[in-house]
């Protein structure tokens, strides 16, 4: 049966971004600096100034790094896709053959 995990992917491009970022982090694909607006859990762009804290003016442009001391990186719960690798050859061939 499939897990779960706690995930943190780039806004801009969908890979894989650390759970701790920092201040100067970027993507290792894309290249966007991770501690923005975009990436944060109270980005929402149906709020005032598109945030859901109450910060005193709006921050712009969203997609580049700024020192907002409400940034939490949002996380996404996704299903575990992938079995564990098996490397022992024989094994495999043992239980395609159920011997």
């Amino acid at each position: 049966m499939p897990g779960f995990r706690h995930v943190v992917r780039c806004a801009q491009c969908g890979h894989l971004a650390p759970d701790d970022i920092g201040f100067n982090d970027r993507c290792s694909r894309c290249g966007t600096e991770l501690h923005s607006c975009a990436q944060c859990v109270s980005f929402d762009p149906g709020s005032r100034f598109e945030c859901a804290q109450p910060i005193s003016e709006r921050v712009s442009p969203k997609s580049i790094r700024n020192g907002c001391t409400f940034f939490s990186p949002r996380t996404t719960v996704e299903r575990e896709t992938t079995t564990p690798r098996n490397n022992d050859a024989r094994k495999a061939f043992d239980d395609l053959f159920k011997f």
